[in-house]
């Protein structure tokens, strides 16, 4: 089993920065894709960003130039580094993360999300 645990979420300012980490723990083999979610009450899930395991990014519309994601193989994290911040962008953020884990003798293929983590943006 897989479990994925977000952090970092605040309540910032307008035109602030923020940077939120997810973890993914368990006996992982390897994540293959990781991707941040939000919803805002009243709203439907939206993505913001994904990030193969070869690096290759990519961003939901509405981020593009002010959101960079990145990850850190080594610690099974991924980070979002938003900049600057509209209060429109208030929401929970989630954290996806795809991949293989050993599980009781068999590699098995997991697709894990997280609590998320509550950004404000607000004055």
């Amino acid at each position: 089993q897989v479990h994925v645990v977000e952090s970092g979420g605040d309540l910032v300012q307008p035109g602030g920065s923020l940077r939120l980490s997810c973890a993914a723990s368990g006996t992982i083999v390897s994540i293959y894709n990781m991707a941040w979610y939000r919803q805002a009450p009243g709203n439907r899930r939206e993505l913001v960003a994904t990030i193969t395991s070869g690096g290759s990014t990519n961003y939901g519309d509405s981020v593009k130039g002010r959101v960079t994601i990145s990850r850190d193989d080594a610690k099974n994290r991924a980070y979002l580094q938003m900049n600057p911040l509209k209060p429109e962008e208030t929401a929970v953020y989630y954290c996806n993360a795809g991949g293989r884990y050993y599980s009781g003798g068999s590699f098995m293929e997991f697709d894990s999300w997280g609590q998320g983590t509550q950004v404000t943006v607000s004055s």
